[in-house]
């Protein structure tokens, strides 16, 4: 499975994922300009960075074609718990690695507890604890 489609910047909506420099990135805010006389669409695309959380904008024509990044969503196993990271196994391949902790589920991550993370453009990132 390839690590990222195309799509058209005109048929995404807010809380979409899309690539910005290499990055995967989630739109929190679209606005649509009129055409103009002579021009086409535009659309004024504010997106954060999944992994460090920066704001970007970028102005694109409304046909204009964008990288959509491939989520692929997975449960894991917490092994151990070390600082901020945990030490996890994917529950379906039974690999086990260690994943940074986010802020907000740092003191609810426990060896034992169930956790679904993400796998996006070869990076991986715990995003809830699943309720058992």
């Amino acid at each position: 499975m390839s690590d990222v489609t195309m799509a058209e910047i005109g048929k995404l909506k807010e809380g979409r994922y899309i690539v910005v420099n290499g990055e995967p990135h989630i739109i929190s805010n679209m606005q649509k300009s009129a055409p103009g006389k002579h021009g086409h669409a535009k659309y004024r695309v504010e997106a954060k960075n999944m992994f460090t959380g920066n704001k970007t904008v970028i102005v694109m024509t409304a046909h204009a074609h964008i990288e959509v990044p491939n989520l692929r969503k997975q449960k894991a196993n917490v092994l151990s718990v070390s600082g901020t990271s945990a030490q996890i196994m994917d529950m379906e391949s039974y690999e086990t690695f260690d994943l940074e902790i986010p802020e907000e589920l740092q003191a609810q991550v426990e060896a034992g507890k169930i956790i679904l993370y993400w796998q996006i453009m070869g990076k991986k990132i715990m995003k809830e604890i699943v309720k058992t």
